[in-house]
């Protein structure tokens, strides 16, 4: 553990208030706890938040704008000083922060591959033609469309316990879940089906918890410095960098895994219409030195594929 003579300040987490939001603040809080003697729970204060994005909840988002839904009002805390960090699911977060912002910090990544939940059948191949598919990801959509295109999907807000529920009401056949935010909840055994990220390629950093400060803060910046994972903020910046180059927004169906073995860094990434009718796929490879210019390349690659109007909102 480290010593930190300025034992008598605090930490303000900002988050926001969904049961896996507050799991995976009280995460980072922990890690902290464990990482410095003078850190505590009772000078770790969690402040959870309602967001935009958790406010609307009877209409797709993509109706609404981009990923900024989930964090501008955590954001704004920030920048107010009413906060000295946040925390965020990366794949909520948009490749351009505010001014004055950074994400300074990742914790090791979860399982990144999707899960299949029904009782109808036991994986998505096996659901009749003409089930119903609940999922708030346009990605998801794409993808199960492309693969089964009998199926039919309905969007399906909510956090992961009122997905559940709403799961079990029968309002869906089948609903889509990240393994990461299961595995974090401690809800792992009700997947039905892990699906292989050949079949869905999961969303861009997807499995990744983020840590978002100011970027003039040193005080904060260096506590968390012994929380960051490398491998993690490798994989997690070359995706970033493929999300960016495409200028990727909640209208865009797009996924990417980046993967270490040694010191190369391999990128996946697609992209596809949002009823599944085209998908173009890349892989990229370079040294983990180069993770942006790998993600740039991928991205560079997929928009000469896709050709200039495919990414236009539709």
């Amino acid at each position: 553990m480290t010593n930190d003579t300025n034992s008598n300040t605090g930490l303000r987490i900002g988050t926001r208030g969904s049961p896996l939001a507050l799991a995976q603040a009280h995460q980072v809080r922990d890690l902290l706890i464990a990482a410095h003697d003078h850190l505590n729970e009772d000078n770790i204060h969690i402040v959870a938040m309602t967001t935009k994005g958790d406010r609307i909840q009877n209409q797709p988002l993509t109706d609404f704008g981009g990923k900024g839904l989930f964090t501008q009002e955590i954001e704004e805390g920030l920048l107010k000083g009413d906060l000295d960090l946040a925390v965020h699911s990366t794949k909520d977060v948009a490749t351009k922060l505010p001014d004055g912002l950074g994400i300074q910090c990742f914790l090791q990544r979860e399982d990144v591959r999707d899960v299949f939940l029904s009782d109808k059948a036991a994986s998505l191949a096996e659901l009749p033609a003409g089930s119903v598919v609940g999922t708030a990801s346009l990605r998801r959509q794409a993808q199960i469309l492309h693969h089964w295109p009998a199926l039919k999907v309905v969007p399906f807000r909510g956090n992961v316990q009122s997905r559940m529920r709403k799961l079990q009401a029968g309002d869906v056949d089948a609903t889509i879940l990240a393994l990461a935010g299961l595995n974090r909840l401690g809800l792992s055994e009700v997947a039905t089906q892990i699906i292989a990220t050949d079949i869905m390629l999961p969303a861009i950093a997807q499995g990744a918890i983020a840590i978002e400060t100011r970027n003039d803060d040193d005080r904060v910046n260096a506590l968390l410095a012994p929380l960051n994972h490398l491998e993690t903020q490798q994989r997690v910046t070359a995706e970033r960098s493929c999300l960016a180059t495409l200028d990727g927004s909640c209208r865009t169906p797009i996924a990417g895994l980046a993967e270490i073995v040694g010191d190369i860094l391999t990128l996946k990434a697609q992209i596809l219409l949002p009823d599944g009718s085209q998908s173009h796929e890349t892989t990229q490879s370079g040294p983990v030195a180069q993770a942006v210019d790998i993600g740039l390349r991928a991205g560079e690659v997929l928009l000469a594929a896709a050709g200039p109007d495919f990414l236009k909102d539709r």
